[in-house]
């Protein structure tokens, strides 16, 4: 006799879309418990630029995976994965449901199909690479990887040399590209998910959330945060944390690289930028019931009917 999965709930959407509004009143509703899919929100120390859940909040709803790394600590795919599969059979055993609730999208492809069949690092070959990229700068580095592989050259930006350097180092040790070896899926997640997605309508309508988000941010100390990091004196620009949206450009400005404006205008646009990325990765995910950010009621309701049966 075939076993029925336990049900596991995904509610994606991009940055600003009220994912967390959501969650929160969902755990006070059902046998829910939240783990968080975001790839900043593991930093300590990074609460405001990454909109964490306040204390308020996460009393109301607590929330697994965040607050478990220092932001000079990198955390992969498959990482994120073996703890998030651990999270979701200890709610389980309890009789209780996971949600996971987040926006980086790659976190939950890696969760939902499994992993790639990636080669080990090798230090030599890395080594090299490094080399390479002193003598001859990460543009060049990246036109080679437009030659073999121009499909992770378009994802894969100029100034993200861990990414950058390590779809070199697999094409070399492996002579397959990224884009070959990430066709071929790991196991996939033995639960019955169900996925949704949550975003306004109407684009103008999320920009403005993202302004606003960002305003707030400002207003609640988001400099001196960053200020805090870098003063740390063992944190740079080319750290995962870092990299995180918001932290980059404040991060540039505290280097001495134009104004406090010019920094918040270029992490707005960078997070409108993050927010339609985020989109088109969901567009093109199967199986999603899309939600309308501006009716959370209905929102609520369409959630609660998939629990319920």
């Amino acid at each position: 006799m075939k076993t029925e999965l336990p049900l596991a709930l995904f509610l994606m959407g991009p940055t600003a879309s009220g994912k967390t509004d959501l969650a929160i009143r969902l755990r006070q509703a059902f046998p829910v418990e939240i783990i968080s899919v975001d790839s900043a929100l593991i930093y300590r120390g990074m609460d405001i630029g990454t909109a964490k859940p306040t204390a308020d909040e996460l009393s109301l709803a607590p929330h697994r995976l965040i607050d478990i790394l220092d932001p000079e600590e990198s955390y992969s795919a498959a990482d994120f994965r073996q703890d998030a599969l651990d999270q979701m059979k200890a709610i389980t055993k309890e009789g209780k449901i996971p949600l996971l609730v987040g926006g980086t999208m790659l976190y939950f492809k890696a969760l939902l199909e499994g992993l790639s069949p990636l080669p080990a690092a090798d230090p030599k070959i890395r080594q090299q690479i490094e080399q390479e990229a002193l003598t001859l700068g990460w543009k060049v580095l990246h036109d080679q990887l437009k030659e073999i592989d121009p499909v992770s050259a378009e994802r894969i930006h100029p100034n993200d040399p861990q990414r950058l350097s390590r779809a070199l180092e697999i094409y070399r040790i492996s002579g397959k590209t990224l884009t070959e070896l990430t066709e071929t899926k790991g196991e996939r997640i033995p639960f019955n998910v169900k996925q949704f997605a949550i975003a306004p309508k109407d684009r103008a309508e999320l920009h403005r959330r993202i302004e606003l988000r960002f305003s707030k941010m400002m207003d609640a100390g988001f400099e001196d945060e960053v200020r805090q990091l870098y003063a740390r004196g063992d944190l740079h620009q080319d750290l995962p944390s870092i990299r995180c949206v918001g932290y980059r450009q404040m991060w540039d400005y505290l280097d001495g690289n134009g104004t406090l404006d010019e920094a918040v205008f270029r992490g707005v646009c960078a997070t409108r930028q993050l927010a339609k990325r985020q989109i088109t990765w969901l567009r093109s995910w199967s199986d999603l019931t899309w939600l309308d950010s501006e009716n959370i009621d209905q929102a609520f309701e369409i959630i609660a009917n998939t629990i319920a049966s």
